[in-house]
């Protein structure tokens, strides 16, 4: 049983995420994501996805960063 990092709920099903050398327990990918993922600065919802990148600012689309000013875009995409 594990306690989650994000709600605090004991779960027998918790599971571990290791990132940036740090590692969290959650009891569900929605708590996980809520505490990992980052934020669009634009329009504040969870990059779960690739999103795209503009100055080292991650955003959730093209649309948000472009309404931020980005005019550049760097995909992670090879």
């Amino acid at each position: 049983m594990g306690t989650c990092h994000q709600c605090g709920n004991d779960y027998d099903k918790a599971f571990e995420v290791t990132m940036a050398g740090s590692t969290y327990v959650f009891d569900s990918f929605e708590c996980a994501i809520q505490a990992l993922a980052p934020s669009c600065p634009h329009c504040g919802c969870r990059v779960i996805g690739h999103g795209v990148e503009a100055g080292g600012t991650i955003y959730c689309c093209a649309h948000c960063a472009a309404r931020e000013g980005a005019t550049q875009l760097a995909d992670r995409a090879p």
